[in-house]
């Protein structure tokens, strides 16, 4: 069954298959649980437990895994983007479908729903360790679904943006100068709103750090 499953976060086709040999797989699939070989995320999601695992279980991989379709914004991304200083603790993702939680045994994963034309654009395919890929918001698309799902933000001009940014979200100065202006001009688009284009004034009016690729 491992070398069948190479990755340690697997779905329930792709265990059945590994446990095809059985003469009851879904016997197997319990026997598996109560031992602890193979852990439960949520129905249909699992990953192993210590006795089989490889490697670490990615928690990026279950993102995408547990609720779709959706990918890994707001302070989670922030974080791993360097935009953010606070270590962040839940895997936090958008969708186009309706907002949910769950708190599983590897940690909590919360989903907030955008819209559609929103949430297509600004997203990285990212190759797991276990080689899995998923998708996660690029600096500048999680920082607009953060902006774009903050209640009772009320920014009036360009010079508010920027000292919420640098002050409430406490994005680093630097920073700006490494995000795309481009790419940022697209997700304006396909947010439309008022809130997002005074972000886009904001990364446009920052000087290109030094070594930054056009």
């Amino acid at each position: 069954m491992r070398e069948a499953i190479p990755s340690e976060e697997f779905d329930y086709p792709v265990l059945i298959h590994a446990l095809a040999s059985f003469a009851a797989p879904r016997d197997k699939i319990t026997d598996l649980l109560k031992k602890g070989i193979v852990v439960r995320i949520k129905k249909g999601i699992y990953v192993f437990g210590s006795l089989l695992r490889r490697r670490p279980i990615s928690r990026e991989v279950l993102g995408n895994l547990l609720f779709g379709p959706s990918y890994l914004s707001l302070d989670f991304a922030l974080q791993h983007h360097g935009l953010i200083p606070e270590g962040v603790e839940i895997v936090s993702s958008v969708t186009t479908g309706r907002s949910r939680k769950f708190t599983t045994p590897v940690g909590t994963f919360t989903y907030m729903m955008i819209p559609l034309k929103a949430f297509r654009t600004g997203t990285d395919l990212v190759q797991s360790e276990g080689g899995l890929s998923y998708y996660m918001a690029t600096p500048e698309k999680a920082l607009a679904d953060k902006l774009a799902l903050e209640r009772g933000l009320v920014v009036a001009n360009e010079t508010e943006m920027k000292t919420y940014l640098l002050d409430h979200l406490r994005v680093p100065e630097d920073a700006f100068g490494r995000l795309d202006k481009a790419r940022m001009k697209r997700i304006e688009v396909a947010y439309g709103t008022r809130r997002i284009a005074l972000l886009a004034q904001v990364v446009a009016h920052f000087p290109r750090a030094k070594g930054k690729r056009r």
